[in-house]
């Protein structure tokens, strides 16, 4: 099978590279903003096109770059510059578009796209939700909004090209130790050092309501792999177990128990820091941990077979052991190790 990679030098691209060169039999093709370093692992296994994909010729440069292609899949998304927003929609939202564009045009029979639990309008946290549950975003989140906007543009190309294999993959938050120096300049910035991963207090401060789920990179581009392989349609949540809250999360930062703290004390906390630059975590990603709603993940394990192979606190913890370390992958420009400094 001759597959498409949109963002394939990022987080989840690198590790389904990783997982389709493995299985063999397929034709790989990498889309990124900037080619990794040749011969670096696991990138030498794809032919490269450096393609940005939401400049005004992106829709001819992905034409060309899809021809022959089997399958498209789109994993590009980037999250900063955060005080840009209209940058971040350019690419993001605008970019999507062209991609869905491009794949059609190229005459691709199978498209897979990945959204995420962002994508979700405000939920429960006590009950789970499944695929159907409305896809409105936050408001107050521009990563929500934007997964929103383009889960939009995707029912319109579903129902303009209905020849077309379309499937949505919703994960929770995503982390390998290959991104950890990754996080650390999107999130954290030049006056947080990475380092502070080390940190241990013996209680963690924590709104009741922040719950959330997260899934190993490495469990995630499986998930991509057997939608690949059956080429499966429709949308998929994908997230490990435990569900991450103030009784489940706290052991993995190695405190003993959580103490309760104000979600709008964190979210003030959060907006001022990022307003004035120290950090660069914008408050929206508060909102969604707050209010995104906990999916039910039963159609991924039943229609896929998927079966995670790492609890969601093992993969928040191989972040944390990264960058403690400030890993990363060096032949990848998204994914370099060490240095902090990010446009915000």
């Amino acid at each position: 099978m001759r597959i498409a990679i949109v963002g394939a030098t990022g987080n989840v691209g690198t590790a389904l590279l990783r997982k389709l060169a493995t299985e063999g039999g397929h034709e790989l093709v990498g889309i990124a903003r900037r080619a990794p370093d040749p011969g670096g692992a696991p990138y030498e296994r794809a032919t490269w096109h450096a393609v940005d994909i939401g400049s005004p010729n992106g829709v001819a440069a992905l034409r060309s770059a899809f021809e022959g292609c089997d399958a498209v899949v789109h994993l590009a998304w980037v999250i900063q510059p955060n005080h840009r927003q209209g940058e971040l929609h350019r690419i993001n939202v605008e970019g999507s578009w062209q991609v869905f564009e491009a794949a059609a045009e190229a005459g691709v029979k199978h498209l897979v796209y990945a959204s995420s639990v962002g994508a979700y309008s405000p939920g429960p946290k006590d009950e789970r939700v499944d695929e159907s549950w409305p896809t409105g975003g936050l408001h107050t989140s521009h990563y929500s909004r934007q997964k929103a906007a383009v889960e939009r543009i995707l029912d319109r190309f579903e129902s303009e090209h209905p020849d077309i294999a379309v499937a949505r993959l919703r994960p929770g938050l995503i982390f390998q130790s290959g991104q950890a120096s990754e996080v650390g300049r999107y999130f954290l910035g030049r006056f947080i050092p990475q380092e502070i991963a080390r940190a241990r207090v013996p209680f963690l401060p924590m709104p009741s309501s922040m719950v959330f789920q997260a899934v190993h990179a490495e469990d995630a581009a499986d998930a991509y792999a057997k939608v690949l392989a059956a080429r499966a349609k429709g949308a998929f949540n994908v997230a490990a177990e435990p569900v991450l809250n103030p009784t489940t999360f706290p052991p993995v930062l190695g405190a003993k128990k959580s103490v309760p703290l104000p979600g709008a004390a964190l979210r003030a906390l959060v907006w001022l820091s990022w307003k004035l630059r120290i950090q660069r975590t914008d408050p929206g990603w508060i909102d969604m941990a707050l209010q995104v709603p906990i999916m039910d993940t039963r159609r991924a394990r039943a229609e896929l077979g998927w079966e995670p192979r790492r609890s969601s606190q093992e993969a928040v913890t191989a972040v944390l052991g990264g960058m403690q370390e400030a890993a990363g992958v060096s032949a990848s420009a998204a994914l370099r190790p060490g240095d902090q400094k990010a446009d915000s």
